[in-house]
């Protein structure tokens, strides 16, 4: 018996020492950071690519290259969990950084119209989006993804509320996908509906940050008709944002108490990222930042939101999305539907001051 315990423990100590002896380079290579640092360059590639480009934000431009990459080659193995990682991680930590633009300041200072406004949007939105969905058969965390998704803050928010919901990886793809589709046909459609109904630049903004799903695709909208546009539909906006926290606990606590979940534990209450990103928007909103420090933040949260983007792209299978998601695209038009008429319905009855 000794002999075997000896046998076993000289075994164990020398694979020990193989491993201590195996390459860092080799070692490196076969863990996450060869995804992790492709998922920050192209990020940081978007970015730099935004300069060139009056229209279009680095997330979009991340998320849509992933997407191709996804369905035109093929994509190395050994960057799959550095692409699990950077979806999951850096996603999180973006939405943290977020919190550093928000002041609760300059969202008060909407009015109580405006806000109410906002909190219709979101709430009408996801409510009835999650009823419709449950009526046409969809998967509890396919409606609700989509639902959280369309009336917060696009794919950021789908990402966000993934694990509360503990939905399964093409249930995340499918939701971001419909919320890059949808957003991006918003971004010239929303102005067009502003001077329809007659509503000023102003007006306008509200109008498209109220109603456009991602922050990127509000900027891109509101950026074409003029400065004035810009500045109320990026705090509207950011309004719309700030109801991220709420929703996902209360998601949680419904997870937890009318349905069981994939796993062993029960979904977070409050994700601890959702914590972080409140405590950085207090920060913001009690302390005198130095522009150069909110805008250093603004850049790492634009790096780290665009890397989270290409990976969430490179989980996109358009094929899946157009073949067993029929039912979801269908909810992504109602969802866009409905979420344009409470938001261009508020703006018309509380225009922005």
């Amino acid at each position: 018996m000794n002999r075997l315990s000896g046998s076993t423990s000289t075994a164990s100590a020398s694979d020990a020492g193989m491993a201590s002896r195996t390459p860092l380079a080799t070692r490196l290579l076969s863990g996450p950071v060869p995804g992790v640092l492709l998922c920050l360059a192209v990020g940081a590639l978007c970015m730099l690519a935004r300069h060139f480009t009056s229209s279009v934000s680095a997330l979009l431009i991340a998320i849509v290259l992933g997407a191709l990459w996804r369905n035109l080659a093929p994509v190395p193995h050994v960057v799959d969990s550095g692409v699990a990682l950077s979806a999951k991680k850096l996603l999180r930590w973006g939405i943290v950084f977020l919190g550093f633009q928000l002041s609760l300041e300059s969202i008060l200072a909407l009015g109580p119209g405006v806000l109410l406004v906002v909190v219709s949007s979101v709430t009408v939105t996801f409510l009835l989006t999650a009823w419709i969905g449950k009526l046409m058969g969809l998967d509890l965390e396919q409606r609700l993804l989509i639902a959280i998704g369309f009336s917060i803050c696009g794919a950021a928010a789908v990402a966000g509320a993934e694990g509360t919901i503990k939905a399964k990886e093409h249930q995340v793809a499918t939701a971001v996908g419909l919320v890059v589709l949808f957003g991006t046909l918003m971004i010239p459609a929303m102005p067009a509906l502003g001077l329809l109904l007659g509503l000023d630049e102003r007006g306008i903004g509200m109008l498209v940050g109220a109603s456009t799903h991602e922050v990127a695709q509000v900027v891109a909208g509101a950026g074409s008709v003029s400065a004035a546009a810009l500045a109320v539909a990026v705090t509207v906006k950011l309004a719309r944002v700030l109801l991220l926290a709420p929703v996902v606990a209360g998601v949680g606590i419904y997870m937890r108490r009318k349905h069981s979940v994939r796993g062993d534990k029960n979904p977070p209450l409050v994700p601890l990222f959702i914590i972080g990103f409140l405590a950085t928007m207090l920060v913001r909103t009690t302390m005198d930042l130095p522009e150069v420090f909110i805008d250093g933040a603004s850049t790492v949260q634009t790096l780290l939101l665009s890397a989270a983007m290409f990976a969430l792209g490179l989980g996109v299978h358009l094929r899946s999305i157009f073949t067993t998601g029929v039912k979801a695209l269908l909810l992504g038009v109602i969802a866009t539907l409905i979420i344009i008429t409470v938001a261009a319905s508020g703006t018309v009855l509380f225009p922005p001051a």
